[in-house]
């Protein structure tokens, strides 16, 4: 049976004249025509699903700053970034290094044949902790994502228990406990077995999505430094129930259970992005952080809560904001959430007691901080973009005719992986006219 897309290892010289130019551009994995009703042009797939116990794997997260702030290395960085990202990493991570380089080569070969500079490609994501594709979101990809947010968590419980705050870790084992089930269920050749384990598993993931979703808001009042990680969560809860609707080929019933969580979803992380922006965020575009973070990079984030935001917009509220931080700048200080800096944090100064920000310790820390808290924004939203990219990929396998597991066997069929691939390219022959949920 032939099937009505392309699957290439090569991105075809149309496509990237069209990224270069600023026709296509590229948001969670789909490569979405921006002229014409961002029809889709096609699908980007990662092409190293299966996680390793290497602690330097391109797909883990990794743990940057003394908050214990989530970030991820994930593909694809433009060429342009990729000094800077490779600067940002901790040295030990050689593998990680070695693989983005892969990529760097990968775009840059883009490139050349068409005189197209790889800055101009656009092929520019953050880190994030969903992989491109919901068909290499897999059960044990997700059980090693719920293992570092679980460690991660166990860390910042050190920094919690100085407020006399503690973390209720004991549900974790029974999201682990689901994805065991799945992970079984779909390896019986019984079709009654493998429905009633399967829905046994989804049971697991429906108690998490509830539970992860009363700890989110709970952590939103306290405005606390684990909101990031109880999102991830709920995340990962709702990609393993509706990958166990897509192994029993419910497409309907996967794409709805997306769309439900990503709208809550999506309205925890509007509330987190503006709490992390501070009460000033012209705070981010302060001269020490020249060269880290720029008006461009701070006018995505608010394009990612209004697209209709651009960059004279964006300086427009800040003009008025930057002059309020010089003038008020120990209230901006003072009202700092804990998700950010907490006071706790800070040892004890000669002058005793928790400092204030008179002291210039809290405010050190905080300028400090306002970097990697940056990055975790870009994080978490690039992690969202591709989740919602996940439900457009549904919509396209329904369109398509394609059954689920055929669409996880995709693969060239002439074309041998070239050294270093980290992606693979799905090609409708047509432009699907489908509305993205991004």
């Amino acid at each position: 049976m032939s099937l009505p897309v392309q699957i290439t290892f090569a991105l075809a010289p149309h496509i990237a004249k069209g990224l270069a130019q600023g026709v296509y551009a590229v948001c969670g994995g789909i490569i979405l025509d921006t002229v014409k009703n961002n029809n889709i042009i096609g699908f980007l797939r990662g092409t190293t699903p299966t996680p390793t116990s290497s602690p330097n794997n391109v797909l883990n997260l990794i743990i940057s700053g003394a908050n214990l702030l989530t970030s991820g290395a994930n593909i694809a960085v433009s060429a342009k970034g990729f000094s800077n990202v490779n600067q940002r990493l901790d040295n030990g991570f050689s593998d990680v290094n070695q693989q983005l380089s892969n990529i760097e080569n990968q775009i840059q070969a883009i490139g050349k044949p068409l005189q197209i500079s790889p800055e101009l490609l656009q092929i520019t994501t953050a880190a994030s902790v969903l992989n491109l594709g919901v068909s290499v979101m897999g059960f044990a990809v997700i059980s090693q994502r719920l293992n570092e947010i679980e460690n991660q968590l166990k860390q910042a419980g050190e920094l919690l228990s100085k407020i006399n705050r503690k973390i209720d870790l004991s549900f974790y084992a029974n999201f682990h406990a689901g994805i065991e089930l799945a992970l079984n269920a779909f390896t019986m050749t019984r079709i009654e077995n493998r429905r009633s384990s399967a829905l046994q598993a989804i049971n697991r993931f429906l108690e998490a999505e509830h539970i992860y979703k009363d700890y989110t808001v709970n952590e939103l009042s306290q405005k606390s430094p684990i909101i990031d990680k109880y999102i991830l969560t709920l995340s990962l809860a709702y990609i393993a129930e509706a990958r166990c609707h897509l192994e029993l080929e419910e497409h309907e019933t996967a794409l709805r259970r997306f769309q439900e969580g990503g709208k809550f979803i999506r309205l925890l992380l509007q509330k987190y992005i503006e709490l992390m922006l501070t009460s000033n965020p012209a705070a981010y575009l302060h001269p020490q952080f020249k060269g880290q973070i720029d008006l461009h990079k701070l006018t995505q984030i608010y394009q990612w809560i209004d697209p209709n935001f651009n960059e004279n917009t964006v300086f427009e509220i800040q003009r008025e904001n930057m002059f309020k931080l010089t003038q008020s700048h120990d209230e901006w200080l003072s009202s700092l959430p804990s998700a950010i800096v907490d006071r706790s944090e800070i040892q004890w100064g000669i002058f005793g007691g928790n400092p204030t920000p008179f002291t210039g310790r809290f405010e050190k820390e905080a300028y400090k901080r306002l970097p990697q808290v940056f990055e975790v924004m870009q994080s978490m939203i690039e992690t969202n973009r591709r989740f919602e990219a996940y439900q457009t990929e549904i919509q396209a396998i329904s369109q398509l005719g394609i059954s689920f597991h055929d669409w996880l066997k995709l693969s060239p069929s002439t074309e041998i992986k070239p050294d270093g691939a980290e992606l693979m390219y799905i090609i409708p022959f047509k432009p699907l006219e489908l509305q993205p949920s991004i």
